[in-house]
C-alpha cells in the first residue's frame, strides 16, 4: 500500500478509527479523532500497547512478518459502556504500519440478542413439545388412539356404531363404607394402584379401558378395531382382575371385593361434550353388562347367553339360571370360573 492509497483510506475512514504506526516500535505516528476519542491512552508517540493492553503484540509482529497483515477483535471500557472493535493492522509499501478500527459493538450486541432470542425460542419449543406430549398422554388415557387421531386431525369425532363387541363392567362391594373408613389420600392411592393393574391386564388382552367413575370400571374389546376374539378378551381380563384382587388382599391391609358383568352386542362410541369432553360408549351391550354385574356376588363374574355362546368350551361356566334383568326381560345367567369366595 503506497502513500496515495493510505491517504485514500484515511479519507474513507470517517466514523472509523485510523492510525499510522511505527513499524518497529509500534508506536503511534498519527491517529484520527475517532481513534483518539476511543482510546484515551493513545497519542502520538504512545505505544500501541498503551491503547490496547490486551492485544498480543507478539502475535501482531508474527502476523505482519508472515503475511503483512493481522486481524483481531478487541474490547475496552469507554465511560460506562464496553465497546468492541474489529481491528486490522497492515504493513504498507510506504514503510509504515496502518491500523484500522471499526466499531462493531452494535453488531455484537445484536448477535447476543439473536442468540438469546434463539435460546428462548428453543426453550419455549421444548416446553411446548413437553406440554403437547402431556396433553396427548392425557387424551390417550380417555379415548382410543384412533379416536384421538381423528379428533386431532378434524377437531371432532364422528359417532361410530361398533358391533360385535364385548363389554366388561366392574364395581366394588362396600365401596362407600371403604370411603368412610380410610382417608382421601389412602383411597386415591388404593384406586390408582388397582386401576393401574387393571389397565395393564386389559392391555394384555386388547381390552380398551373406556372410563372409571368412582368404583365403576368399564372396558371393551373389539373397539375401535374389530376383534373376532372380543368375548374371550373380556372374559380372560375379568378372570385376571378377580385373581389379582384375591392375591392383593392376602398382603394388603385393605381388602377389596369386586363383581363383574360381561355382555356382547353393539355399542355407540363418541366424544361427548365440547369443553369438558370425554370419550364414552353407550348402547345395549353396556347396559346389559351393567345389569348383569348387579346379579353377581362378591368376586363373581356373570355373563349372558350371547357371551357364553361366543366363548364355547374355552372357559368354565356354571349356569346360574334364569333371572329378570331390568330392561332386558328374562335372561339365562352364567357364572364364569370358580367363585373365589365372599370373604
Amino acid at each position: 500500500m503506497n502513500i496515495e492509497a493510505i491517504n485514500e483510506q484515511l479519507l474513507r475512514a470517517i466514523g472509523a478509527g485510523v492510525a499510522i504506526l511505527d513499524p518497529d516500535a509500534l508506536t503511534f505516528r498519527f491517529l484520527n479523532e475517532v481513534l483518539a476519542e476511543w482510546f484515551e491512552a493513545a497519542g502520538v508517540g504512545a505505544p500501541l500497547a498503551a491503547a490496547l493492553p490486551d492485544l498480543d503484540l507478539e502475535a501482531v509482529r508474527a502476523g505482519l512478518e508472515a503475511e503483512g497483515r493481522y486481524t483481531a477483535e478487541a474490547s475496552f471500557r469507554r465511560k460506562r459502556r464496553t465497546l468492541v472493535v474489529a481491528l486490522t493492522i497492515t504493513r504498507t509499501d510506504a514503510g509504515v504500519v496502518l491500523l484500522e478500527c471499526q466499531n462493531i459493538t452494535r453488531m455484537r450486541e445484536l448477535e447476543t440478542m439473536i442468540e438469546s432470542y434463539s435460546a428462548m425460542v428453543e426453550r419455549n419449543t421444548r416446553d411446548l413439545q413437553r406440554e403437547k406430549e402431556r396433553v396427548e398422554k392425557l387424551l390417550l388415557s380417555i379415548m382410543p388412539r384412533s379416536v384421538y387421531e381423528e379428533y386431532k386431525t378434524f377437531g371432532t369425532v364422528t359417532p361410530q356404531s361398533y358391533e360385535p363387541v364385548s363389554v366388561l363392567t366392574l364395581d366394588f362391594i362396600d365401596f362407600d363404607e371403604m370411603t368412610l373408613k380410610v382417608g382421601p389420600s389412602v383411597m386415591v392411592s388404593e384406586m390408582n394402584d388397582i386401576y393401574s393393574a387393571f389397565d395393564r391386564i386389559g392391555e394384555q388382552f386388547a381390552c380398551e379401558r373406556i372410563k372409571t367413575v368412582g368404583d365403576s370400571y368399564v372396558a371393551i374389546a373389539g373397539l375401535p378395531e374389530p376383534d373376532a376374539a372380543h368375548a374371550s378378551a373380556v372374559a380372560n381380563a375379568a378372570l385376571r382382575f378377580v385373581r389379582y384382587l384375591a392375591r392383593r388382599n392376602e398382603s394388603h391391609p385393605h381388602s377389596w371385593r369386586c363383581r363383574i358383568g360381561l355382555a356382547s352386542g353393539s355399542v355407540i362410541g363418541s366424544v361427548v361434550g365440547t369443553q369438558k369432553y370425554v370419550y364414552d360408549v353407550f348402547g345395549p351391550a353396556v347396559n346389559l353388562a351393567t345389569r348383569l354385574r348387579d346379579h353377581a356376588g362378591p368376586m363373581e363374574i356373570v355373563a349372558a347367553d350371547a357371551t357364553r355362546t361366543l366363548l364355547g368350551d374355552d372357559l368354565m361356566f356354571t349356569e346360574i339360571g334364569e333371572a329378570t334383568v331390568e330392561g332386558f326381560g328374562l335372561q339365562t345367567l352364567h357364572r364364569l370360573g370358580e367363585t373365589l369366595g365372599a370373604a
